[in-house]
């Protein structure tokens, strides 16, 4: 399953409860699902939970029964259908709309006053028009609607609730969406979602503790090359040395830092350091092997 369909999956177990609640969800739903019109209204999902929580809701909020709905436990892709006349200004008089008049949807922000309804509204929004990505992949959540007037107000009650959205327009529709990994987690945790909001956290955890491990690795693989370009640079001095005949005019300190490292090539130099008898420190025995090359060259 999709990491979309385990979210509304969480968010069907939510109880249907309070009348404005229920009502605010529908209007999410009916705003953003596939028709919403002066004739007809068609919403149509994949997901059981979804299909068997929609009869529920709309009874609770606009007491009416859809005209046409699946059997349930139906397979694939199921339909639900109002098109009589009554239940269809039923629900935009409840809405605050008139059908009486060309139906320009918009958000009636006076149903949304209460905090619980703005939530409400915006699972339905997202049961209808929303999609999210697998967070382990990239960060993406974004909600679809056909109604451009309906998608501006939409970003203004999400920027009002503190999570600024992005918009673009797309084949006809109009996307709201969030790419960052904090928003979509606190959108989810609004609208009820909070397994799936934890998700998204442990898999940014994750994603960002194998980067830091990555990183770390890529540190040491590059101090690792620089430690055996400078010992072998360091080696390459020393043969010089040794075909010149100068080492044997070296101090013996000098001279005992470069057998030493002649004989141990793959130490670095904290490793080389303690192989001293007694222990040097590393900044003294870096300051020898610098004279070394130095008189090489």
């Amino acid at each position: 399953m999709s990491f979309s369909f385990d979210a509304k999956n969480e968010l069907c177990r939510l109880p249907v409860q309070k009348l404005c609640c229920a009502r605010a969800e529908a209007y999410g739903i009916l705003l953003y699902c596939n028709t919403f019109s002066a004739s007809e209204v068609r919403i149509v999902t994949e997901n059981p939970n979804f299909a068997a929580r929609l009869p529920k809701l709309f009874h609770r909020a606009f007491s009416i029964r859809f005209d046409r709905q699946p059997e349930p436990g139906a397979p694939g892709k199921m339909v639900f259908q109002i098109t009589e006349r009554r239940k269809l200004e039923r629900i935009t008089d409840m809405l605050g709309y008139d059908l009486r008049q060309n139906l320009v949807l918009h958000i009636n922000f006076a149903l949304l006053e209460e905090e619980c309804c703005k939530a409400s509204f915006l699972r339905g929004v997202f049961f209808a028009g929303g999609s999210i990505t697998d967070p382990m992949k990239r960060y993406h959540l974004e909600l679809t609607t056909s109604h451009q007037q309906a998608s501006r107000e939409l970003d203004v009650l999400l920027r009002e609730s503190g999570y600024p959205p992005k918009s673009v327009s797309r084949n006809g529709s109009f996307v709201t969406y969030f790419k960052q990994s904090d928003q979509i987690e606190d959108f989810l945790t609004l609208i009820g979602a909070p397994v799936a909001a934890m998700n998204v956290m442990t898999a940014k955890m994750e994603k960002d503790l194998r980067n830091s491990v990555n990183r770390r690795l890529n540190c040491d693989s590059a101090n690792l090359d620089k430690a055996v370009l400078a010992a072998q640079e360091q080696l390459e001095a020393i043969r010089r040395l040794r075909a010149s005949g100068q080492m044997e005019t070296l101090p013996e300190k000098l001279k005992a830092t470069a057998a030493l490292r002649e004989a141990h090539p793959e130490l670095s130099l904290s490793e080389l350091a303690e192989t001293f008898d007694p222990p040097v420190t590393k900044s003294c025995l870096s300051h020898r092997l610098r004279k070394i090359m130095q008189l090489a060259e």
